[in-house]
């Protein structure tokens, strides 16, 4: 049966909320990337900066340094790369090393970019947050209202990037989750709930990203590093709401875990 494409997370970053400092260094990234890679990632997504509430802002010029040596490592081995910014100059950059996604918290939000995105054939992975600009932060938002604001945010924002002359085929489109959906975590909940109605009403590609976020950790209990059965849990619900593309830390549990549903006959996939 067809299965969700997992992209696995190497964040190159001092911050991160789970692994920061971990892969900053350049052969650490690769190291990593490679290691997901044998344990199942489908696609290697780079994060040159977070966006945790905490996290420090961090200049195009840091993320482009950042993401040089590992884009140009990782590149030659035929690894599909996904670069994971919001900063039009690192999107820019990443374009001209010929990566397969763009992945942007904002959802691309900047027209005058447009141009330069409808030129490039790398997938759009266009992103819900109720910040709507830059990273995290802590806010309330009730779970009766999330669906709604969702659907609002994608009518409009999937038209303009259609009306820009970006094919709808290179676009990929994730709710967001966590403090990107607010501090309550049944918003995040309503949200998983509703990811098949997502993907029904607009008929394109849903990425999901719920790995090791405090809503899940909150649910059940859980440190950062005892969070890897509730991520893989939430991991496969997800799937059998027909998401496409699930981005995670941990390739090689969510790989095993669809595994045995598809073996079980369980429905999983788009």
């Amino acid at each position: 049966m067809a299965r969700p494409l997992i992209l696995g997370i190497v964040n190159i970053t001092a911050d991160s909320f789970s692994d920061g400092g971990h892969y900053l260094d350049p052969a650490a990234a690769i190291a990593r990337a490679l290691l997901l890679v044998q344990e199942g990632a489908d696609i290697i997504d780079l994060g040159p900066a977070a966006s945790n509430p905490d996290a420090e802002p961090v200049s195009p010029a840091q993320e482009i340094a950042r993401l040089t040596p590992v884009v140009a490592a990782l590149r030659p081995k035929g690894i599909p790369l996904s670069i994971d910014s919001f900063q039009p100059e690192t999107q820019a950059f990443a374009l001209s090393q010929g990566v397969h996604y763009l992945n942007d918290i904002q959802g691309f939000p900047e027209p005058a970019h447009y141009p330069r995105l409808a030129e490039s054939t790398a997938k759009l992975i266009v992103m819900h947050s109720v910040q709507g600009r830059g990273q995290a932060d802590k806010r309330e938002v009730a779970p009766e209202e999330i669906m709604g604001r969702i659907f609002s945010f994608f009518d409009a924002r999937l038209s303009a990037l259609e009306g820009a002359g970006i094919a709808r085929e290179r676009l990929i489109i994730d709710p967001g989750m966590g403090f990107f959906l607010g501090t309550n975590p049944q918003t995040s909940l309503s949200v998983l709930r509703g990811l098949q109605a997502l993907g029904q009403r607009y008929r394109l590609p849903v990425l999901v990203s719920v790995t090791r976020k405090s809503f899940l950790r909150q649910l059940v209990g859980a440190s950062i590093a005892s969070s890897g059965p509730v991520s893989l849990a939430a991991e496969l619900f997800a799937a059998t709401q027909g998401v496409a593309m699930i981005r995670t830390h941990d390739p090689r549990a969510l790989r095993d875990g669809l595994t045995l549903w598809a073996a079980a006959g369980a429905r999983i996939g788009p």
